[in-house]
Parts: C-alpha cells; structure tokens; sequence
C-alpha cells in the first residue's frame, strides 16, 4: 500500500483537528533503502545503550515500527547495519530513531525504512537498561504502543487509529 503522509493529512483533517493525528516536528533524515514506510507502533526508551534495541528487533516485528527514543543523543548510535539488517529479516517495517544510527550507506541498500536525526560512528555501551513499549515523547508528538506511523520524504505522522 502506498500513502503518502500529505494525502494522509489533507483525507482526515477532522483527526487532525481533534488531536487523533499529529505531526512530528521535521528533525529527522531517511537512512533505510525503504523511503517510506508504515506501521503499527512499537516503543523503546533508553539512553546511549542498545541493547534493548538487539531484544527488539530479535522478534518478529509484522510489519510494526519500532520507534527509539534515544533521548536525542549525538554522542553514539543506537542503530548499525546489523541490526538493522535484523530488523529488515524480521519484517520490522521501520525504525525511527531519536539519536544516531552508523553504517549509513549499508543501510541504504537494506529494504527497512529508516529515520533518524543524523549519523555517528561510536558504537554505545551495552548495560540492558531501558524501557519497552511505554508511550515516549520527543518531536512535539507522543508516541503510543499499537498506534500507527506513517513516515516518508514529507515527515512522520501518527494516529489514534489506522488509516487509508
């Protein structure tokens, strides 16, 4: 299915206005070979430790999308080629990311789609602290497990409820 989040927003401004579908503030930059992507969402909250983003990916995402709420972080990425490559064989739609990613041009050719605020080469610690599936904030927008993500070269968007 293709959508496109203009379209998404000009068919349900009635949503729009009522606070059902909101748009994330533009800060994000598509990495994935999939330049648009959709899902339902599923949520992770840490700081400069992936390690609950190995956990994640590791399952099957059907077609969800995993949002990172990495804290905004520059300093290390949260996301490389080999998890995202996890996350591509485990039919995870898509990963947004608030922090860093690495191995930018491999995920390029990998078809997942991938957003996040920029690229660092600094891998992170691994200490297994962080939370999963808890509604995150950032981008002016909160982020509920089980609504769904609409991402592509215009922004991210997200509703109460699945749109067509």
């Amino acid at each position: 299915m293709d959508l496109h989040t203009a379209d998404l927003l000009d068919a349900h401004e009635d949503q729009l206005r009522q606070g059902r579908l909101r748009v994330v503030a533009p800060m994000f930059r598509s990495y994935g070979g999939c330049r648009a992507f959709h899902g339902p969402i599923a949520t992770l909250k840490l700081f400069e430790d992936n390690s609950l983003v190995r956990k994640a990916v590791e399952q099957p995402g059907a077609g969800r999308v995993l949002v990172i709420d990495g804290g905004g972080s520059l300093r290390c990425a949260l996301v490389g080629d080999q998890l995202a490559q996890l996350a591509a064989s485990n039919d995870w739609a898509g990963l947004v990311v608030h922090g860093c990613i690495r191995d930018a041009r491999a995920i390029a050719g990998m078809a997942i789609g991938v957003f996040a605020l920029g690229t660092h080469p600094l891998k992170t610690v691994k200490k297994n602290i962080g939370d999963a599936d808890i509604p995150v904030s950032f981008g002016g927008v909160t982020f509920q497990p089980g609504e769904y993500l609409y991402a592509d070269e215009d922004g991210v968007i997200v509703s109460a409820v699945a749109l067509n």
